[in-house]
């Protein structure tokens, strides 16, 4: 556990406020802004495009660019029709829906032609399915991977960023080693692609504030149904914690910086998970149910085996394959550094802490609490 906790420290290069009271001195954390290359005129498709992070990564595309195309690829008719609600092709004209899976490379392939970049952000993510479903988990997370790597370098794809989770750090259970796998599967990918071929790179963080399926949705329905008391697997348990902006804006960085083969982490904050329950509810009872299958008490982005292979900037860290093929020249001259020897970056001793007000703040910005 943590000893001493510590506000966020300001980040001088790229930092933002997130709406404090005025009250409070106000707490600063990475937006992740900065290396966003154009998508003017691009072509862009994201697997798992109905998702809580594929809609906001498609609404903060057509904010800022003009795309020429905008592939919206997943499995689920329903969750396209009610996306197409809002995010209509008569309203933006580059959007397209094209149902497919993962599974079917020759279905990806079709989806992909004329494709500049792909964002891979279908998974199977629940940690229990995963553990009681494990042939599915690994059909879609691994050879799902697999499959789009393929369908990339067939069809000339530019540029491909795979969404990963800080599970897949030292996994204890199916679905981190299957991101685990998915990971490496895209970090070779660059060997088989050669070296003016598509060109892949991953991203890994934590807990998505709000996303459909986490902890803070599921605390405000049992809220909002009238429950006396707030289930808690461990009064312990901590969990890196970053908001849906941070990583839209985290992707679209990273994507910018990319030479291939990385694994980009963000530095964000941890959080208890009694202190975002005390956010949401406070005063109400907590009950202590156990940890869940397959659940860890901490989480982990970068191992101590990993450190020996990581450089820091200022708001992130880049894991660099071991493999021969990587040069770390053009992220050393751009100011990355080495980390120190036996550095681990986990959940329970990270530097950067939320607090409870801080959390409500970010809720309220993000209206998912009322101000």
């Amino acid at each position: 556990m943590p000893g001493k906790r510590r506000k966020i420290r300001r980040n001088k290069q790229r930092a933002c406020s997130i709406g404090v009271t005025d009250e409070r001195e106000k707490i600063l954390i990475n937006k992740f802004d900065t290396h966003h290359e154009s998508l003017d005129g691009k072509s862009i498709l994201i697997t798992g495009g109905t998702g809580s992070f594929g809609q906001r990564f498609i609404e903060t595309v057509l904010e800022r660019w003009r795309p020429r195309r905008v592939i919206i690829f997943s499995r689920d008719e329903a969750k396209q029709y009610d996306m197409a609600q809002h995010i209509s092709p008569e309203r933006y004209p580059p959007i397209r829906y094209f149902i497919g899976d993962v599974r079917d490379q020759s279905r990806l392939e079709m989806a992909m032609r004329e494709v500049d970049i792909v964002i891979h952000a279908a998974a199977l993510k629940q940690v229990p399915a995963a553990e009681y479903n494990p042939f599915e988990c690994i059909k879609t997370n691994v050879h799902g991977a697999e499959n789009v790597v393929q369908a990339a370098i067939r069809t000339g794809v530019q540029k491909v960023v795979a969404l990963s989770t800080d599970k897949a750090s030292n996994p204890i259970n199916l679905y981190g080693a299957s991101k685990l796998a998915s990971d490496k599967i895209f970090v070779a990918a660059n060997n088989l692609s050669g070296s003016v071929g598509t060109r892949f790179s991953v991203v890994r963080y934590g807990n998505v504030l709000g996303s459909r399926g986490s902890v803070v949705p599921f605390f405000l329905k049992l809220i909002h149904d009238g429950a006396e008391k707030l289930p808690i697997t461990d009064p312990r348990m901590t969990r890196f914690w970053i908001s849906l902006d941070q990583g839209v804006n985290f992707v679209l960085s990273s994507l910018g910086m990319m030479l291939g083969g990385e694994i980009f982490v963000p530095q964000i904050p941890s959080m208890k998970v009694i202190d975002v329950a005390e956010a949401l509810a406070p005063g109400l009872p907590l009950e202590t149910v156990g940890i869940r299958p397959g659940e860890k008490l901490h989480e982990m982005m970068i191992s101590e085996d990993d450190s020996r292979n990581t450089l820091e900037y200022s708001d992130r860290y880049i894991i660099e394959p071991s493999m021969t093929f990587w040069d770390r020249g053009p992220h050393a001259e751009a100011g990355a550094k080495s980390v120190a020897e036996g550095f681990q970056y986990a959940s329970d001793t990270n530097d950067h802490w939320l607090d409870i007000e801080t959390l409500r703040a970010m809720l309220s910005e993000m209206k998912m609490i009322p101000g």
